[in-house]
């Protein structure tokens, strides 16, 4: 139940849910996402649709554009502190939210993010970002997260090696993501999917990219729309009032120390499509693994997951590949290399996780590794993998001797000292975008 006077009656537990819904809308194709957005408006004219344009973000100014099914309502320029994405949704993004959900208490908004938005960061920021001393969700309720993806451009997005700089679209200063890393958080991010329209190819390509995104993100719902005949009463029924949000699910990178699912293992192709599952207790070799991460990744278009080191036997590890790069980055430790009073700086879902799998000699410590792409080999890519674990000669060296290994990737990710006083670690969890590591 919400405490916040700001929230409106019907939030009670035990009362009906009177707060407005959102539908947030990410895709990396602005168009796309606009014409998903147009074809709810159609459907049910009285939705409030709120969208920025930040072609002038960089020298600190945005422009806010709300309209429902009859026309315009605001567009205006917001000048900003500073000039970027994040610093939009701190400052108008979530402040015009929570406005017109009070002044339009019957009426359910549509949020559509710029193409280099992340969902999982408007997430966070509606979680922990007060406005008037709460929480926007006190006001509103978040129904879904939607990426909308191109049929005709998604596999260019996925493969693509550029990034955003060169393109002129980055969202801050020292944003150097590359396109696919944009494009695959929004749709691992997403509760629902839409695929609209066909590929260039064909039919059949089109059922290769809608069995793609299935393995890309299984947990999500996928929906198909003809670009050329939208139904948008259908397609409303499908988008809104789904209550498929879940506030409390992972990201992906964490999702399996979290035990929920990394991904499906199908190693037998579906329209040419392949997703590998590789788990394992035992630890990589350092120099084998680091001499074999362009093969890897040669064929797939997207890896993830976590991993652990022989030679740093404390440390999670973060995979994420995406677009020809691979970033390596701490994920914090194990619970296995932590004192006992440590374990409740750790979520209740990771400690459950950790219990239930819990092995004798290597605690919790493990590989979880994806691989997704077209024609991949699964049998081969598995022996690659395998050819990285310790052999049984080097695992019984034992722990003090694997430490001492020559190791590639030593200094990639540092832990914090633990504080004698049994306080939080700081590097649990981490980022693997704040101690990103080797990268290829």
């Amino acid at each position: 139940m919400s405490t916040s006077p700001l929230a409106p009656a019907g939030t009670v537990a035990g009362e009906a849910d009177l707060r407005p819904s959102l539908t947030v809308l990410s895709g990396f194709w602005p168009a796309t996402t606009y014409a998903v957005a147009r074809a709810l408006l159609a459907a049910d004219p009285s939705l409030l649709l709120v969208r920025h344009d930040l072609t002038e973000v960089h020298v600190g100014s945005v422009q806010r554009i709300v309209r429902d099914g009859d026309g315009l309502l605001e567009d205006v320029r917001v000048d900003l502190a500073h000039g970027c994405v994040s610093c939009t949704l701190r400052e108008d993004v979530l402040p015009t939210l929570a406005r017109l959900a009070r002044t339009h208490p019957g009426r359910d908004l549509i949020l559509m993010l710029p193409e280099v938005a992340e969902p999982e960061a408007v997430a966070a920021a509606c979680a922990h970002c007060l406005v008037d001393g709460a929480p926007v969700t006190d006001l509103l309720r978040v129904d879904s997260y939607v990426t909308v993806v191109d049929a005709e451009h998604l596999i260019d997005g996925l493969a693509s090696t550029d990034d955003l700089k060169t393109l002129g679209i980055h969202a801050a200063a020292d944003d150097d993501r590359a396109v696919a890393d944009v494009v695959v958080r929004q749709i691992e991010y997403a509760d629902t999917i839409v695929l609209w329209g066909v590929s260039r190819d064909g039919e059949f390509d089109t059922s290769r990219l809608s069995v793609l995104l299935d393995r890309m993100a299984p947990w999500t719902t996928q929906v198909r729309v003809d670009a050329e005949l939208v139904d948008t009463h259908a397609l409303s029924r499908q988008l809104r009032d789904t209550r498929r949000h879940r506030p409390d699910t992972p990201g992906v990178l964490t999702r399996g120390l979290e035990g929920y699912a990394l991904g499906v293992h199908e190693p037998h192709p579906d329209c040419g499509v392949v997703s590998v599952v590789f788990r394992a207790r035992r630890p990589f070799h350092p120099e084998r693994l680091h001499d074999v991460l362009e093969e890897l990744n040669g064929e797939a278009l997207r890896s993830r997951g976590h991993l652990w080191l022989a030679s740093q036997p404390d440390s999670v590890i973060a995979w994420d590949f995406a677009g020809g790069g691979l970033a390596l980055g701490s994920l914090g430790r194990w619970l296995a290399a932590l004192p006992d009073e440590h374990w409740a700086d750790a979520s209740d879902h990771r400690r459950l996780a950790a219990a239930l799998d819990w092995d004798p000699y290597y605690g919790d410590r493990h590989h979880h590794l994806v691989f997704i792409g077209l024609d991949l080999t699964a049998a081969e890519l598995h022996r690659t993998l395998a050819t990285c674990l310790l052999t049984d000669a080097e695992l019984a060296d034992g722990e003090e001797t694997w430490r001492s290994y020559p190791d590639p990737f030593v200094g990639c990710f540092p832990l914090a000292t633990l504080t004698p006083d049994g306080g939080p670690d700081p590097d649990l969890p981490a980022s693997p975008a704040d101690t990103q590591g080797e990268s290829a």
